[in-house]
């Protein structure tokens, strides 16, 4: 066994798990390398490898019956660049352990998740994002990366390179990275206001208005008829429309006290609201870093349709809340912006994402998805690849333009298949060397 490697089990004997439990990993090994080179060395010498982030994925897209690996462990690189705006970090990093040095320099990352614990490499991967209409998924912030490939080598890749655009938003089937540039913006402070009591009617009738009234906003609904909805609001300082909060907005008035975004939960764990200006880093998200996430019982569901389309989307999902909403602990919507990451679900287009947060039954939930993509199917619905759906695969491919030249770059950086496991071939069976 190679010495930075053990069974995949805790060390109280437990099997590893994703965050949520859902999902209970099939490795023979996990391995926590504390060196470039560990990495390297276990990629070369194994049939089967993934990554393993900070397990917030919600399916099998980091299993394997191979080496389960989490970069984790590596050195802890935060090394900011104020001239050239950017900062280095290696891969296992979370955001929450880097943004303190990134706003002491005077700078911020454009936008972050609604949790700060999730690591910066598995978030990119996935094309994992925050809200606002003119903010790019986490992974639009990438300049570089570093990726340990199927042969052991370390492949250098930066914007504008030709394997670029495919490999940032990669599905941990380009290699494993572990080191990432992110593009830096100068420093700011947001103001946080939550409102509630707006109604279907106004949201439907303001779709793009409320979600465009702010620098990052978020509706909160239980998709259930009658009970109105909850908006954060997310306002920069300084920015022209940053005004202070009025007393009723669209028939919603701002909350009294602070909220948790799941109704009757403590909002102790949440950043701070009620139009209190801070630094970027804790008021983007929507819960603190210094408190660990909710217990993880939970399943979730995120879907992406064209931002134009999202008024006709929202309609759409209402006409089945009675089906959605005695499953659903929490439904979230928010915007982003276009990229061209090629298997970003915001590819190619300006996005509305439609979040889920489950009561913890797969077999309640899954009928659910299927009516929910079904009902999103004109919108070209794109799911979030880290989370639950059952779209597939030749769906999918008609969905992501760059789907056939994705499958051609996983054949040519890994002839052997390395980093592909069940899921991968399911959605990608095309993704094998030629030859």
């Amino acid at each position: 066994m190679h010495p930075t490697s053990r069974p995949s089990a805790t060390p109280s004997g437990k099997a590893v798990t994703n965050w949520a439990g859902n999902v209970t990993f099939g490795a023979a090994r996990l391995h926590t390398p504390s060196s470039v080179e560990q990495v390297q060395e276990i990629v070369a010498g194994s049939t089967g490898v993934r990554a393993l982030g900070s397990g917030h994925s919600f399916n099998t897209i980091a299993d394997t019956t191979g080496d389960l690996v989490s970069v984790a462990g590596l050195p802890r690189t935060v090394e900011v660049d104020s001239d050239a705006r950017t900062v280095t970090v290696s891969g296992g990093l979370r955001f929450a352990e880097f943004t303190d040095a990134v706003h002491d320099a005077g700078l911020a990352l454009h936008n972050l998740g609604s949790l700060p614990h999730i690591s910066v490499a598995g978030a990119c991967a996935t094309g994992t994002h925050g809200s606002g209409i003119g903010n790019g998924s986490l992974a639009t912030a990438v300049r570089a990366l570093d990726l340990v490939t199927a042969d052991g080598s370390l492949l250098s890749l930066a914007r504008g390179d030709q394997d670029f655009a495919g490999s940032v938003v990669a599905l941990g089937s380009a290699g494993i990275v572990t080191r990432m540039t992110l593009d830096l913006v100068p420093a700011y402070e947001i103001r946080q206001w939550v409102y509630e009591g707006l109604a279907h009617t106004e949201l439907s009738d303001h779709f793009d208005a409320v979600l465009s009234a702010a620098y990052s906003v978020s509706v909160f609904t239980r998709w259930r008829a009658g009970d109105p909805d909850k908006v954060w609001l997310k306002q920069r300082v300084g920015d022209a429309a940053a005004s202070p909060a009025p007393d009723e907005w669209l028939g919603a008035v701002p909350a009294d006290g602070p909220r948790h975004p799941v109704p009757g939960m403590d909002p102790l764990t949440c950043t701070e609201q009620q139009g209190v200006a801070g630094p970027w880093h804790t008021r983007l998200p929507h819960f603190r870093a210094g408190f660990t996430p909710s217990s993880g019982e939970e399943l979730q569901s995120e879907y992406f349709v064209a931002r134009e389309d999202g008024p006709a989307a929202y309609e759409a999902l209402s006409a089945i809340a009675d089906r959605i909403a005695p499953v659903l602990q929490i439904g979230e919507i928010r915007t982003i912006a276009g990229d061209d990451l090629w298997m970003s679900p915001a590819h190619g287009r300006d996005s509305v994402a439609f979040h889920f947060t489950w009561f913890p039954d797969t077999a309640a939930v899954t009928p659910v998805l299927i009516a929910m993509e079904e009902a999103l199917a004109p919108f070209g619905v794109r799911p979030h690849w880290g989370k639950l759906f059952t779209t597939p695969a030749e769906r999918l491919r008609e969905l992501y333009p760059r789907y056939d030249d994705f499958e051609a770059l996983m054949a040519r950086l890994d002839p052997r298949g390395v980093f592909r496991n069940a899921l991968m071939e399911r959605f990608f069976p095309g993704g094998h060397a030629r030859g």
